[in-house]
């Protein structure tokens, strides 16, 4: 008997940096209706078939827990163990109704013959590499197994250590975010708008993180912050260039200070990514560790200068004079 529960697609933890790179090295036999490969590094299983094809993803206890059917719809086996073990990278409990020999219980989850998935088999269970290994060494090699129209299909992987990155870009993204503290450290004593120089990583943090949130499906739970965070920020410092606003030495300080607290929290927020060898994203890896690093001191320097800002307006308040704002 066929069940079918309503639609509800449990999100798996997001992708993060990595280590190590899975890749797909067999389809046994070779199958051209289908399409697997990895995403994240080693982060997700991503699966696409041909419209007309039936697949059916076989689950760690040798149950059916995912069906692509012929028409494009996915569906999820919601009394398979392996639905909530791949709920998280390094899951290894599932509720006690969560039953392998049980008639499978389908909830759909996509419409488009595509889906992903964290899989266990695609990447190392510890966080830490196998003892005796190192940079470059093959650390894990195991088999998806798949049902492809009635017929037993292996899906060969493997995952292998990667070198450690260079550190050159973050050091160019240092050098990159003192520059735009000296612009606002010079504005202020020019008399000019501080928050002119915000809006420049402002606009690089929402660039990377947009990017970000654009390389990954929907399924494998891409994060707001990384691209909403930023852009916040640019909000803020562009509400601290409303003429009004600057009259108002106070308020603008404030808007600076909070638009420089949101760009050094999403750079601090990546900093597992600067010594990662992989970043899960389409964006070049040191573009994204050096933006990174530069919107994380820009936006600490911004703080610095914000608090600057406030405390010379309130030790002034009565001086508010439209031509020497520094906002």
């Amino acid at each position: 008997m066929l069940t079918i529960i309503p639609t509800g697609v449990v999100l798996a933890d997001p992708a993060g940096p990595t280590d190590y790179r899975s890749e797909i090295i067999a389809i046994d036999p070779p199958t051209p209706e289908i399409s697997v490969a990895v995403l994240g590094g080693d982060s997700f299983v991503e699966l696409t078939v041909d419209l007309g094809t039936e697949v059916v993803v076989i689950g760690y206890r040798g149950d059916p827990y995912l069906w692509f059917q012929p028409d494009g719809t996915v569906l999820e086996n919601t009394l398979s163990p392996s639905t909530y073990l791949n709920a998280e990278r390094y899951g290894t409990d599932f509720p006690a109704f969560a039953d392998p020999d049980a008639e499978p219980e389908w909830r759909e989850v996509g419409t488009t013959g595509r889906w992903s998935w964290h899989d266990h088999r695609a990447h190392l269970m510890q966080p830490v590499p196998p003892f005796g290994t190192e940079p470059g060494d093959r650390i894990l090699e195991s088999v998806l197994p798949l049902v492809v129209d009635g017929n037993e299909v292996d899906v060969t992987v493997i995952s292998t250590w990667q070198p450690e990155p260079s550190a050159v870009p973050i050091w160019i993204g240092g050098v990159v975010g003192l520059l735009v503290g000296l612009a606002g450290v010079l504005l202020i004593t020019r008399g000019g708008p501080m928050a002119a120089a915000v809006l420049v990583p402002a606009a690089l943090g929402f660039v990377v993180g947009l990017w970000q949130y654009a390389s990954l499906p929907a399924e494998t739970g891409p994060k707001l912050t990384w691209w909403l965070l930023p852009l916040l920020a640019g909000g803020a410092a562009l509400c601290a260039l409303i003429p009004f606003v600057r009259r108002d030495r106070t308020i603008a300080a404030v808007l600076i200070g909070l638009a420089g607290l949101l760009l050094a929290g999403w750079g601090w927020m990546r900093r597992d990514g600067l010594t990662a060898a992989i970043v899960p994203s389409n964006a070049p890896n040191w573009f994204d560790r050096g933006a990174t690093v530069a919107v994380l001191i820009a936006g600490l320097l911004v703080v610095i200068l914000g608090a600057w800002e406030l405390i010379r307006s309130l030790r002034r308040p009565d001086r508010c004079d439209d031509n020497s704002a520094d906002q």
